[in-house]
């Protein structure tokens, strides 16, 4: 058929037709596409299973959620200006039955954050983007890490000296192009990997983490790009059950520790604001493992800070108790706020932060604070 220009006056008749088909495929697009089977049962998180390297770095599909997350302080070579980045990338999967045979069926669904934490500037620049899995545009492949959403990607590099990654993130306000070098093997939290998140066994994850990565390449904002370097650290969990009814969000946090150690903690909280789980690993310079139980990790508010755009109240800075240790966490930055409500349906403040213990700089990472404005719910 050829097309008419200028187009044609249609018919009462023709206008009808059109309307019926418009709104039939309306119909068909809003129909669930798991209509014709049922949905799929996500597997649990069970502990004794090893997890191997590096076909764990790589997606694990049949689970509910995954994420690779990176963050990292990192100086600009010219002016030594410390700022802080991040890169998360994120894997959905959807109820929507394996066997569904349209091409369109979103079997996964992948969305990212790119932020850099600018005091310099008095701000978080930040992007971020959503893609459903396939066709060319996005993809978490199994078997080792490689994900990317368009031009946005993480990835590990064939290296036969050490282990390298590379990110990358384009956009108008966020850019980051980096090279990661690991100096140490990846950091087993929890049981060998197996990471309790409340008292049910089933509510949990596997998830490691690869501390003290050394960072340089280009990062570039609104007002252009630097040559940085720095150090990272590179989480990685996947669940299917992360957060149990009781739950509403979490206080994180992952410490490049100035000896060479490495310290993960986290404290779930509950619907009154107390604590329901917490957890901790710490790595020390010479390779010891120490695990810490729910009563002996805890988080205390030292101030607290309001988002002028959302209005939601987060402790930026915390009183970080681990057995006997006790750090005290501090912003880079006030505003770390991410408004990632377009993608992840969520509002969190994730921010660079030192670590001070008796008055001393310890050590570097980042704050990550969520369910403060309403209780989180995972996608």
């Amino acid at each position: 058929m050829s097309a008419r220009w200028p187009p044609q006056e249609i018919g009462r008749r023709g206008c009808g037709r059109r309307r019926l088909r418009l709104r039939l495929l309306l119909l068909v697009l809003s129909t669930p596409l798991s209509w014709a089977a049922a949905a799929p049962a996500f597997p649990p998180v069970l502990p004794g299973v090893p997890l191997e390297f590096p076909r764990d770095e790589g997606s694990h599909p049949q689970f509910r959620i995954e994420w690779w997350y990176v963050t990292g302080w990192i100086y600009t070579l010219q002016k030594r200006e410390a700022l802080g980045f991040e890169l998360t990338v994120f894997r959905v999967r959807p109820s929507i039955a394996a066997d569904n045979p349209s091409a369109f069926a979103a079997q996964q669904i992948l969305f990212a954050h790119c932020a850099i934490a600018d005091p310099g500037h008095g701000r978080l620049w930040q992007a971020q983007r959503i893609r459903r899995a396939g066709f060319g545009l996005a993809q978490a492949h199994s078997g080792d890490l490689r994900v990317w959403l368009d031009d946005w990607r993480l990835e590990r590099l064939a290296n036969p000296s050490s282990e390298l990654y590379r990110l990358q993130a384009s956009s108008p306000q966020c850019g980051l192009d980096l090279t990661l070098q690991a100096s140490e093997p990846p950091l087993l939290n929890g049981a060998a990997g197996y990471s309790r998140k409340g008292p049910e066994p089933a509510s949990a994850s596997e998830y490691y983490s690869q501390p003290q990565l050394r960072v340089s390449g280009t990062i570039s904002r609104a007002g252009g790009a630097d040559q940085v370097s720095g150090e990272a650290w590179l989480d990685h969990e996947w669940a299917s059950e992360y957060l149990d009814p009781h739950a509403v969000g979490w206080d994180w946090t992952g410490i490049n520790l100035g000896d060479g150690g490495a310290l993960m903690a986290f404290e779930i909280r509950d619907r009154r604001g107390a604590r329901y789980w917490a957890a901790a690993s710490l790595r020390d310079a010479r390779g010891q493992l120490q695990l810490f139980s729910p009563d002996e990790v805890e988080f205390t508010p030292l101030r607290w800070w309001r988002s002028p755009r959302s209005g939601a109240r987060y402790p930026i800075a915390e009183r970080l108790r681990v057995g006997t240790r006790e750090l005290e966490l501090t912003p880079l930055l006030d505003d770390q706020e991410f408004d990632a409500r377009s993608t992840a349906g969520a509002l969190y403040w994730e921010g660079a932060v030192s670590a001070r213990e008796r008055g001393q700089v310890r050590g570097r990472g980042y704050l990550e604070l969520t369910g403060y404005q309403r209780p989180l719910a995972l996608p």
